[in-house]
């Protein structure tokens, strides 16, 4: 396996210890979230495709859309759609299998159209229009997938992660995730999905912006608007003194301004601001830890649609946080760890130009714990096609 693991004790001080710190979250209903999982989803079900009708991956990177925002007019009671949003599919895929042609842009419509139908409670078939631009591979890129035990990188990328996860980025995380919950929708199913969390903690105190889209069709008046939005800033309120120790103030939809009527709301009429008012596109939204931490370490690939077998943009995103994560918990001391994973074009995924460990410790790394680490590595490299295999499944949820 590769001799290119490299270590290099830190002596930054670790996120959580530094005075500030932003973090971001946007939730399933943002438009730049949205094409993120569409897209994904969309390589997943590509792929078990090819999986059944040639037994292995074949090319293809479905990491490029665009959800142009519609146009709608909000009401009390309901509005309407006037114009449904547009979604363009686009990027490259292996069509031709011998003499067959599959139907790749069918496929990508239906995928979307089963994700808008599970995970956005008033969009329906009619309220979105598609636009398929899924163009043929290179045969040079297609040529990777020839040997198909050791794929080799179609791109020349560096990826990073880190660990732990700090409280912060918990709690802005955590915070759209209950707001998006089941038992929250059904106390509050004026509350839409289209939910964004930004946190700007200073020492122990954080400040929590939220935005959330209400669904027109469950607010009759401007005073029940309000009402409603003090009693979600209630219960989320006790969300978070019930599960962080931090003081935490949170503030909801800032732009609203009574008496102003429609034009003080943030009402929608399916629940997203691309319904009027925001449109979307891939790599816009959360890194692959989920969240957007602009004072932490970033690479220089989004996760969402990129090949789960050969495009080390998807691969080694998720696999370099698995790895810090390992190192944090299996290593006494350290701090926090980063975990650089680089390679070129044409290498085998499997075998980095170079992993760069980053452990951020007080004093010195022994050369007992410098093994742990190395053997950490060295460990997920050699199991990294069941790692894939994990990837084309779903299990590491990429926004």
């Amino acid at each position: 396996m590769t001799n290119q693991i490299f270590i290099e004790s830190v002596n930054n001080i670790p996120t959580f210890k530094k005075r500030f710190e932003i973090v971001e979250r946007k939730g399933i209903g943002h438009p730049d979230t949205i094409c993120d999982l569409v897209m994904n989803q969309v390589s997943i079900d590509l792929s078990k495709l090819y999986l059944k009708e040639t037994g292995t991956i074949q090319h293809h990177n479905m990491d490029k859309a665009l959800l142009v925002a519609g146009q709608s007019e909000s009401n009390f009671g309901g509005g309407k759609i006037i114009k449904p949003m547009k979604m363009i599919l686009g990027d490259r895929a292996t069509f031709d299998i011998g003499e067959r042609t599959l139907p790749i842009g069918d496929l990508a419509i239906q995928t979307a159209k089963e994700w808008f139908e599970k995970n956005l409670r008033f969009v329906n078939d009619e309220h979105v229009e598609y636009q398929v631009e899924i163009g043929v591979t290179s045969k040079e890129l297609q040529s990777i997938f020839e040997n198909t035990k050791s794929f080799a990188a179609n791109d020349t990328s560096v990826l990073v992660g880190y660990a732990p996860f700090t409280e912060t980025e918990s709690i802005v995380l955590n915070t759209e995730q209950h707001i998006n919950s089941k038992q929250f929708k059904d106390n509050f199913p004026e509350s839409g999905e289209d939910v964004k969390v930004m946190g700007f903690r200073d020492a122990n105190h954080v400040d929590l912006t939220i935005a959330t889209a209400f669904v027109d069709r469950f607010i009759s008046t401007e005073n029940q608007y309000f009402q409603k939005k003090e009693e979600m800033l209630q219960e989320i309120n006790e969300f978070l003194k019930k599960n962080y120790s931090m003081e935490i103030t949170a503030n909801m939809n800032c732009l609203d301004s009574k008496n102003r009527g429609m034009s003080g709301l943030y009402l929608t009429v399916l629940g997203t601001s691309a319904d009027s008012a925001d449109s979307g596109q891939v790599g816009r939204g959360n890194m692959a830890s989920r969240v957007i931490s602009p004072s932490r370490p970033a690479g220089s690939e989004a996760t969402a649609g990129k090949n789960p077998v050969s495009h080390i943009g998807k691969i080694y995103n998720a696999l370099s946080f698995k790895i810090a994560n390992e190192i944090h918990i299996k290593v006494s001391g350290l701090d926090e760890v980063c975990v650089w994973m680089y390679n070129v074009i044409g290498r085998p995924v499997n075998d980095p130009k170079a992993v760069i460990v980053q452990p951020t410790i007080t004093g010195q790394l022994q050369n007992a714990e410098k093994n742990q680490i190395n053997e950490i590595v060295e460990n997920n490299l050699q199991n990294i096609h069941e790692f894939c295999n994990e990837l084309i499944s779903g299990k590491h949820p990429i926004a």
